[in-house]
């Protein structure tokens, strides 16, 4: 039988203290982290309160960086932002400010660019199919629906 492996509340502290160091996390990625590590939930408590306090853990930090990094990379829009951001347990008003710091430029080049790289590699010959598959892509992706449409009926015309 296997032991479940305990640490004391400096340890996971350092553990954690390293972990938001790594990368920007949210409450809830660091209270996973803790309970994995078999913590009870009082000291759980005690070391969330010491990473806020001590700058880790930044909920609008992590927001804005979580925002500009999937937009930039996975190419996500503002609606599948909100959304994944909603899942992690971020508040509206951290939501709404990182989606706020979003350049309305960059955000419409990268729209276009993914766009019309979908619209490229879609096969067929039935226009009305293609811009179906363009538009679920994009809307799947979080897309607002206005600048979809526009986008696959001046690519599919």
């Amino acid at each position: 039988m296997q032991t479940k492996k305990t640490h004391t509340v400096q340890e996971a502290t350092a553990k954690l203290e390293h972990y938001c160091a790594y990368q920007e996390r949210c409450h809830k990625e660091v209270r996973e982290k803790l309970k994995s590590l078999h913590m009870i939930p009082e000291a759980i408590d005690v070391i969330v309160v010491h990473l806020l306090e001590q700058n880790f853990l930044n909920e609008s930090r992590f927001a804005k960086t979580y925002v500009s990094g999937k937009l930039r990379i996975k190419f996500w829009g503002r609606h599948r932002l909100t959304f994944e951001l909603k899942k992690k347990g971020i508040g509206k008003i951290n939501i709404n400010e990182a989606l706020k710091d979003i350049d309305t430029e960059e955000y419409i080049y990268i729209f276009t660019k993914l766009a019309e790289k979908k619209a490229f590699n879609i096969t067929g010959t039935d226009k009305y199919k293609k811009r179906k598959k363009l538009t679920d892509y994009l809307i799947y992706k979080g897309w607002e629906s206005h600048l979809v449409y526009e986008k696959a009926n001046e690519l599919f015309k």
